[in-house]
């Protein structure tokens, strides 16, 4: 019995470690997180000044399952910052964004247009930039949820200026991510239980950014699409708790297996 018992506190750890996982959101990566097969929009697949660009997974090269990525400002139930309630100290009003999505996620078709535009501190023209030039905000919607995407934002003049935050498919956010260094960075993120949940992300000021900003080379997948170097795929977690689950079943059999003392 106490046998038992131990092995299902392990199994109940293990659960537990895998729920506060999920409850944990997001988890940061970079650019070589992403693997063979993810998707890539380099914005060179379209004509320059394209205005809230879509693309089909044969615009990108997507493979089977890929979803359609279609660009605008920000979602419904979103709104342009302003005086009050105030967007962060230092934010221009033109990029931040105030407010969550209401649901089921979807673009704002009056939200400030998105387009393709040539960027001198870009070593890889063209980028996509927000209304204005590169002082808008940039919303991302998926038509089948991803596990993980990221982008490569600048140019950065502030540290913490700029964010990408995750929603799902009912305008709940999943988590966020911002800048940590000046220039360009790439910013990326994957749900914390690896689960495929991502509907939609937005780029957008939650600081003082002086020189304004733009994103390139958006990048996005599912299961082996993206890798978190040194973390269990979320299928290794299922398999170790069937396994523990297993283990304490044969257990229980075993101990009602053993007959009763006689009276």
């Amino acid at each position: 019995m106490k046998r038992l018992l131990l092995r299902s506190a392990a199994a109940a750890a293990l659960f537990g470690f895998a729920a506060s996982a999920h409850a944990a959101g997001i988890i940061d990566i970079d650019e070589s997180a992403f693997q063979a097969g993810a998707g890539l929009i380099t914005f060179s697949e379209v004509p320059l000044g394209a205005v809230n660009p879509t693309y089909t997974p044969a615009q990108y090269g997507g493979g089977a399952g890929s979803p359609t990525v279609t660009f605008g400002g920000f979602f419904t139930g979103q709104s342009l910052g302003a005086a009050s309630p105030p967007c962060p100290a230092g934010a221009a009003l033109t990029g931040c964004v105030l407010g969550n999505p209401t649901g089921p996620l979807a673009l704002d078709p009056n939200s400030p247009t998105t387009f393709t535009a040539n960027d001198g501190a870009s070593p890889d023209s063209p980028v996509l930039s927000g209304s204005p030039l590169f002082n808008g905000p940039i919303a991302i919607q998926f038509s089948i949820p991803q596990a993980g995407v990221g982008l490569l934002g600048g140019f950065f003049d502030s540290v913490g200026s700029t964010a990408i935050t995750a929603f799902d498919a009912n305008g709940n956010v999943i988590g966020s991510v911002s800048n940590t260094q000046t220039g360009l960075e790439f910013l990326g993120l994957v749900t914390a239980d690896h689960s495929a949940t991502i509907s939609g992300l937005l780029f957008s000021l939650v600081g003082d950014e002086p020189a304004g900003f733009a994103i390139d080379d958006v990048r996005f997948g599912v299961g082996s699409q993206v890798v978190v170097p040194g973390a269990p795929e979320a299928s290794t977690w299922a398999m170790m708790l069937i396994g523990f689950a297993g283990i304490g079943f044969a257990s229980y059999r075993r101990v009602r297996a053993i007959p009763r003392a006689a009276a």
